[in-house]
């Protein structure tokens, strides 16, 4: 009560007012990340940037401001397994979570099984109009499993309706002339997604060696057992 805490009426209206403008934001993130669906909570704040100096740092807190995402402009992280695209692009989810976007995050081999189901059942229509309400769709992990031709083909409706609409990051671990490998062979197909997902696009290339691959080494070290480092693979070419 004001008389208690010595505070005038209109200094405790206005408090209690800003604490229910904070509880409801809060909650409000919270929604937002949950219907997010990330599989693992990961914080731009704890990647190792050390560890891959090819990426500029700079330029992905850049990008967590969300500037990009009014404009619906695609972000693509390639590079090889184990070098944090994924981390990047949840940490990038979650900051647009937090700016009030609507966010869902998916396994590439998950969103196109599901749209091959919603096909199925004659959902497909219902769906993607459902998809295109986002403002961010992270796609994870594309290019670890290769798609049928209906899988690929769903997948170029998906991405030709969400062009220009709703903002694209897309993690891959393969160089651009290889998709046609997972988009059914078809590389007239694979030319038209890449030139939608292209345009306008942040492309960031990941450089390095696998973070897993240096934890087991570290514990090998620790363990007093050599471990052979891999060779250094071909970078890829955006």
């Amino acid at each position: 009560m004001p008389a208690r805490t010595n505070l005038s009426y209109e200094r405790y209206l206005f408090g209690l007012a800003s604490e229910e403008m904070a509880s409801r934001e809060a909650h409000r993130i919270e929604r937002a990340i949950a219907q997010a669906r990330f599989p693992v909570l990961k914080e731009l704040a704890d990647f190792e940037w050390s560890a891959v100096p090819s990426v500029p740092k700079a330029r992905i807190l850049e990008l967590a401001q969300g500037a990009y995402i009014p404009k619906a402009e695609p972000i693509i992280l390639l590079g090889n397994p184990g070098l944090g695209k994924s981390h990047v692009a949840s940490g990038l989810g979650l900051a647009a979570c937090r700016q009030g976007r609507r966010v869902r995050f998916y396994n590439a081999a998950g969103l196109v099984n599901d749209l091959i189901k919603a096909q199925q059942e004659y959902q497909l229509s219902r769906v993607m109009a459902h998809l295109c309400k986002l403002e961010v769709l992270v796609l994870d992990e594309l290019g670890f499993i290769p798609f049928t031709q209906t899988g690929a083909q769903l997948l170029f409706q998906l991405c030709s309706a969400l062009y220009e609409r709703v903002t694209v990051i897309i993690t891959t671990n393969l160089r651009f002339a290889e998709w046609s490998t997972i988009m059914g062979g078809d590389e007239r197909l694979s030319a038209a997604l890449l030139d939608r997902l292209t345009h306008k696009a942040t492309i960031l290339e990941f450089v390095g060696t696998s973070y897993r691959f240096r934890q087991q080494l570290q514990h090998q070290h620790q363990s007093g057992v050599e471990m052979a480092e891999p060779k250094e693979e071909e970078t890829i070419e955006a």
